[in-house]
């Protein structure tokens, strides 16, 4: 193989992050984590993602863990390797938006605590609510990947994806991410959006996708093959299904060709090896369901996400609507269409899906809107591609449609920090708790409760009794 020819394609590793969000709900503790990511750490990896999405929630509300001492751990043992985070651009790990000073400080700790590569998406592709995290990461020094979340509909040809692709690069990004949280990219349509993306920029392409729809092992062949640079994989133990193709595979895949990982095939079999029964474990406690696990080719049907499938299902039993079921599933496009077309991920396809339960269980079309719905044709959420169906506005606002905005939704934020500090600072042992406060505030004062009882637990000399704090 002439060296010229060789173009060796890069893996991200997602077991530590998405691979068991989408699995089993990002229950995996850290202490799950830490005695194999020396091993992770020799594989040569492009970067390891571990960080940010819902971790951060889970950790908290879940596992009573501190996110920020998990990426410390995980730090310390990966000496040789990038980690990489998921941050929803001005929501950061959160659900509505945050000010600027809010945004740009947990930036700066997420990087100074050790995140090398900022993934950055916003659920309707709106560059501005994307810029004040790229700048805040390209300030700290951090590699700003910006995500198109991928999506089908009349608004989304490849001259859109080539000049997003071009606004990126233009906005400082150091790579491009094609965000396929659907499952919904399919092999020869990668060929076609590859092509266009590397048309509009010259900076590397990374492609993230599902199994769920079951051709993403595919896909990334043809993605591959097209020019893609990074594709992401999880360790078999935690692939296929609503996670990742794996690792191994993709690995086997393109060995002996041009595009040859070059990882160990030994090192990774190890790995298998080491998260093999604790996928075991999941399965047998239920933690794991065996539903997430098959192919759903519904997802492309309906070109609907398998986690909002899911939640649609669960809103029509409580309501004793599910033979309701097919209904709603043709009430999404039309919904979604109404309010401009946006990507289906979190939060937009929440939004949509509950929207297109209550018109059905209402038997008249927004006869109730949710506060969600109203914020989205408020501009609140950003600009979406297409406009919003006017009649709709009309229905869902009335008078209150003079409210709506254009700006960018945090140009009317107050700059928040000093606020949190303020209302968090009995709890506060790092710098990073009033962050943590910021996103989830009942979430984290319970938390800072748990953690304060365990201190005392283990040394109640240690009490500070002046203002309830203990030495960490």
């Amino acid at each position: 193989m002439a060296e010229e020819m060789k173009k060796p394609v890069k893996i991200t590793e997602t077991i530590l992050r998405d691979a068991h969000q989408s699995l089993i709900a990002t229950r995996m503790p850290t202490d799950e984590m830490l005695p194999i990511i020396e091993k992770m750490d020799q594989v040569g990896y492009h970067a390891v993602e571990c960080w940010g999405g819902a971790t951060f929630d889970a950790s908290l509300r879940f596992l009573k863990e501190d996110p920020w001492e998990r990426l410390r751990k995980l730090r310390a043992g990966f000496k040789n390797t990038k980690l990489q985070m998921l941050f929803r651009g001005q929501n950061i790990l959160g659900y509505s938006q945050y000010p600027d000073d809010v945004v740009e400080y947990f930036v700066q700790k997420s990087i100074a605590n050790g995140i090398d590569i900022i993934r950055i998406f916003d659920c309707l592709n709106d560059v501005r609510n994307l810029q004040t995290a790229v700048n805040a990461c390209k300030k700290e020094g951090g590699h700003a990947q910006v995500a198109l979340s991928y999506t089908l509909g009349e608004a989304y040809t490849l001259d859109y994806w080539r000049d997003m692709a071009k606004k990126i690069e233009d906005m400082g990004a150091d790579s491009i991410c094609i965000k396929d949280m659907a499952g919904l990219l399919v092999p020869y349509k990668a060929t076609e959006l590859v092509t266009a993306l590397k048309e509009g920029a010259s900076i590397p392409i990374d492609l993230h996708t599902h199994y769920t729809s079951g051709v993403a092992s595919m896909t990334y062949m043809k993605a591959v093959e097209a020019g893609c640079d990074i594709i992401d994989t999880a360790i078999s133990p935690f692939a296929l299904g609503t996670s990742q193709p794996a690792t191994e595979v993709m690995v086997e895949t393109f060995k002996g060709t041009p595009y040859d990982t070059g990882l160990d095939q030994a090192k990774l079999t190890e790995i298998a090896d080491y998260f093999r029964p604790y996928r075991e474990e999941c399965l047998e406690s239920g933690l794991m369901n065996t539903k997430v696990l098959g192919v759903n080719i519904n997802t492309l049907r309906y070109q609907v996400p398998g986690g909002m499938l899911s939640n649609m299902v669960s809103q029509l039993k409580e309501q004793n609507a599910e033979d309701k079921y097919e209904e709603v599933l043709k009430e999404i496009p039309r919904v979604r269409k109404d309010l401009g077309e946006p990507p289906l991920v979190t939060p937009s396809s929440q939004i949509v899906g509950t929207q297109a339960v209550f018109n059905v269980l209402m038997g008249e079309r927004y006869k109730v809107a949710t506060k969600e719905t109203k914020d989205v044709l408020l501009g609140k959420y950003g600009q979406t591609v297409k406009p919003f169906n006017p009649e709709v506005v009309d229905k869902v606002l009335g008078e209150d449609k003079v409210n709506a905005i254009t700006c960018r939704p945090a140009d009317l934020l107050e700059p928040g920090l000093a606020k949190f500090e303020e209302e968090m600072k009995q709890w506060k042992q790092q710098d990073e708790d009033v962050l943590t406060y910021a996103l989830f505030p009942k979430v984290a004062t319970d938390f800072f409760k748990y953690r304060e009882a365990q201190q005392t637990k283990i040394d109640p000399a240690a009490a500070d009794t002046k203002n309830g704090a203990y030495p960490v």
